[in-house]
């Protein structure tokens, strides 16, 4: 009997413990992998994170930076306009020979002065203070503009006498010699008018106006933001077609706009609204509306008006 079987060798299966020892050393493997991916994930997500608020933090900045500049215009050419004034009323002292004029010119140089060197002492951040030298400076314009038309008057009274006085040669020429003069001084203030000439805007105000159109102190209710103001009345404008321009600074430094742009002191200004209006010289009110389409905070709103390349009234508001 053939007894090759007898020599044959089975092959050998693997012990169970080899096979559960296999399983658990592909599970850690599996378990590892897994977490690195979910740690690339959170690191990627962390870096894009970084790099977004970093971006918004530059730009932020940027638009703090732009609104401390315009700050610092705004008070310089507030600065221009005193000492343009305490110049004006000065030289028209020098040509005026009526001592009770002259007494109110020099008090009002005296007044002007001071308070340039109060502007000149305060920070153009300080905006309360600055709204006040502002207001200031408007009165000042309005006392200019009554120092013209008394001039005015003068030479009206002065020309009825030479009329009157026709047949009274030498009283005529001593009339006329007076009128002369007075045409002289009217002259040398023409050119200082145009300062008189600029518009004032009052009564200034600003709210927000929930979906009934009603007045809402709640800035989420809020889905139109008004400002109201008065353009004053002043015969020395020329009369005509302007362009308003209001520029609204949310209380983080955002200016609320549409992309709309206009000029100021050399450079372009982005507006939140603008109204054209037909001024007569007369008293015309205003009213200009923003409509919410975006999430805005709570806190103190700044409303800036601006018409011929001036800033003409500014005035704040807040929401809870």
């Amino acid at each position: 009997m053939d007894n090759s079987s007898n020599n044959y060798n089975a092959p050998t299966q693997p012990s169970d413990n080899q096979s559960q020892k296999s399983k658990g050393t592909g599970k850690i493997i599996t378990m590892a992998v897994i977490l690195g991916l979910l740690l690339i994930a959170v690191l990627a997500g962390w870096y894009f994170s970084y790099q977004k608020q970093n971006a918004d933090n530059a730009e932020r900045m940027a638009e703090v930076e732009q609104l401390r500049q315009l700050a610092e215009m705004d008070k310089a050419e507030m600065e221009n306009e005193y000492a343009n004034f305490a110049a004006q009323y000065n030289e028209m002292k020098m040509q005026i020979n009526n001592d009770s004029l002259v007494a109110q010119l020099e008090a009002e140089q005296r007044r002007s002065e001071e308070l340039l060197a109060e502007l000149q002492r305060t920070k153009s951040s300080d905006a309360k203070e600055i709204l006040r030298l502002k207001k200031e400076l408007e009165t000042l314009r309005a006392i200019l503009k009554d120092f013209v038309h008394q001039v005015d008057s003068l030479q009206r009274l002065n020309e009825a006498l030479t009329n009157e006085n026709q047949n009274l040669r030498d009283a005529n020429q001593q009339a006329q010699e007076h009128i002369t003069n007075l045409n002289t001084e009217r002259e040398a203030l023409t050119e200082k008018v145009n300062i008189a000439a600029q518009l004032d805007a009052t009564g200034i105000t600003g709210q927000g106006l929930n979906k009934k159109g009603k007045s809402e102190a709640k800035i989420k209710n809020v889905k139109k933001l008004a400002v109201s103001f008065n353009i004053s009345r002043n015969v020395t404008a020329q009369a005509g077609n302007r362009s308003i321009y209001v520029r609204i600074s949310t209380p983080t430094g955002e200016v609320l706009t549409r992309g709309g742009s206009f000029p100021y002191q050399n450079k372009n200004l982005e507006y939140s609204m603008r109204k054209d209006i037909e001024y007569t010289g007369e008293e015309t009110p205003v009213t200009v509306y923003w409509d919410v389409a975006e999430s805005l905070s709570a806190g103190t709103y700044r409303a800036d008006i601006f018409a011929d390349g001036h800033n003409i009234g500014t005035t704040t508001f807040s929401f809870k």
